[in-house]
């Protein structure tokens, strides 16, 4: 009797619950409310679901994450993690993302450069924001690069600058905020413009032919590669996957690019980005500045990129719609979306989606360049 009664309390005491402390049932909370938005409101399920999985498993079993030492071996998620650290799933992403990518707008519409490069200014007062808030340079850097709602970049930078420590926050504050770009964007555009703002109608976007979609994949790559070559691993693949895209002599490797390779690296990213917010990595003062710095970041790109697209408007004499401002930050297509959306709620034979596209792709390589640029001034190659 005595055999069981102790088999059985080892066997109970083995559960879970007596290993969580009140932080893990919290973060398991907070997965919950993730898996909520991401299944039953359709915010960004592919990001949102493995991330959300992620922080699930890790606060049920902090193993999952354990690095290996005396010649054990580690648990799963950690060598998941290891793909983002070495800056190798966030490279692959950008080469799905290039071969998803139309950058017809942007070519049709080189002004769209412009507001995108705009939209980068939350990054920039993010990196200040950072410095005030008590942290070194380099890693203000890294937190400040949320501010472009792009999660690969944010987990590229961080790496590339040593800041492996503050990874997970600023990889899960970045794509949380690219997740729920349609609640935290549309109140600052309707904030900044007008009615009739909001309803301009813009003029037909001009054909490209073939050929400048060929070349821009190529010219973009020299041009970027060259001024700031630590870019070429981001703007490199992104070019690559829309040179796959736009060549059409290899549509085999389009298809894997932007279908099965893809998922598998939003899958591996995913998980592992989800699996770094164990309850004693992500609930400290730390996280919560990181979290609170990204939405600002987020916000003020955001306006900057309304803001500039008020400038335009009027330069142009009301031929811009300000809104296609706010998808300058790099949330593919995500952002260019929210454009169509609040410009139709004003008017709803307004159509900006492809207008939007233009900023939107252009934010994408802006983000990488600020990246790069960060990367030029600390001296990391």
């Amino acid at each position: 009797m005595d055999y069981i009664t102790s088999t059985l309390g080892n066997l109970l005491h083995q559960t879970a619950f007596f290993n969580l402390t009140w932080g893990n049932y919290l973060m398991i909370l907070v997965a919950c409310v993730f898996l909520y938005l991401a299944i039953a409101k359709g915010f960004e399920p592919l990001l949102l679901v493995p991330i959300a999985f992620g922080m699930l498993l890790v606060n049920i079993y902090p193993d999952i994450m354990m690095e290996p030492k005396d010649g054990s071996a580690g648990g799963l998620l950690h060598y998941f993690y290891l793909l983002d650290e070495w800056a190798i799933l966030p490279s692959l992403i950008f080469m799905g993302v290039g071969a998803q990518t139309d950058f017809g707008p942007l070519i049709a519409n080189p002004k769209s450069f412009l507001l995108g490069a705009a939209a980068q200014f939350g990054i920039f007062a993010a990196y200040f924001g950072a410095i005030a808030f008590g942290f070194n340079d380099m890693a203000a850097a890294a937190i400040s690069i949320i501010g472009g709602a792009d999660g690969p970049t944010s987990i590229f930078l961080a790496s590339k600058l040593g800041q492996t420590a503050l990874l997970g926050p600023i990889a899960v504050a970045a794509y949380s905020y690219m997740s729920l770009v349609p609640i935290i964007q549309p109140p600052i555009m309707k904030l900044l413009t007008t009615e009739k703002e909001r309803k301009i109608k813009m003029g037909q976007l001009r054909p490209v032919s073939k050929l400048e979609k060929i070349l821009f994949p190529i010219i973009i790559t020299i041009v970027v590669s060259m001024i700031l070559p630590t870019t070429a691993p981001l703007v490199g693949m992104l070019m690559l996957g829309n040179l796959f895209k736009e060549s059409g002599v290899v549509r085999q490797l389009t298809d894997t690019a932007s279908n099965a390779l893809m998922y598998i690296v939003v899958i591996l990213l995913g998980t592992s980005v989800g699996a770094t917010t164990s309850a004693e990595a992500f609930l400290n003062w730390t996280t919560l500045k990181i979290v609170a710095l990204g939405l600002i970041a987020f916000a003020f790109g955001t306006a900057a990129g309304v803001v500039f697209g008020k400038i335009m408007c009027v330069v142009t004499h009301g031929k811009v719609n300000p809104l296609i401002g706010s998808a300058g930050v790099s949330a593919v297509p995500m952002a260019a979306r929210v454009s169509q959306k609040v410009g139709a709620e004003s008017d709803p034979t307004n159509f900006l989606l492809m207008h939007a596209m233009g900023p939107n792709v252009a934010g994408v390589i802006g983000t990488a360049v600020a990246a790069g640029t960060f990367m030029a001034v600390f001296g990391i190659v």
